[in-house]
């Protein structure tokens, strides 16, 4: 499928959208613990279930997060281990501009930055049985345990 450079702005700015509030980037920090229920996320952020299934919405469109039920709940996870690199060149970004900032947890955080490395760093998520995308055939985790 060729997508056309207008499509493919869209969904660069879906993605930034989705990472542009505090919330989100907090959901995306506990989602990177392991999977989480909207309760779960509600009861840690101390946001109203409306705000929080909002915010695990746009996260959704972005292809950042996605579902999984389990009985009569549905665990939310993330789908995309590279975000983890997203993050860290985000803190080297800030850090240039003098805003030292902490996006990426320490255990998430790329061993190597250079674009040279780039793609080696999800070896470990790969390993652990976290699935990078929904259509690789690979075990999904299960509700609570850590990607």
């Amino acid at each position: 499928m060729t997508m056309n450079r207008t499509s493919v702005d869209a969904a660069a700015v879906q993605l930034f959208h989705s990472l542009a509030d505090p919330a989100r980037l907090a959901i995306v920090r506990l989602l990177g613990d392991g999977e989480r229920r909207v309760v779960d996320l509600t009861a840690e952020l101390g946001l109203a279930q409306s705000t929080v299934s909002g915010h695990l919405s746009s996260l959704r469109n972005a292809g950042l997060v996605e579902p999984h039920p389990h009985g009569r709940s549905t665990f939310y996870a993330l789908t995309r281990p590279e975000l983890w690199r997203l993050m860290a060149a985000a803190e080297d970004v800030l850090a240039a501009d003098g805003v030292p900032a902490r996006l990426c947890p320490e255990r998430h955080r790329p061993e190597a930055t250079s674009p040279a490395d780039a793609g080696h760093g999800d070896a470990a998520h790969a390993e652990s049985g976290h699935r990078a995308r929904p259509d690789v055939d690979a075990p999904a985790t299960r509700p609570g345990r850590p990607h």
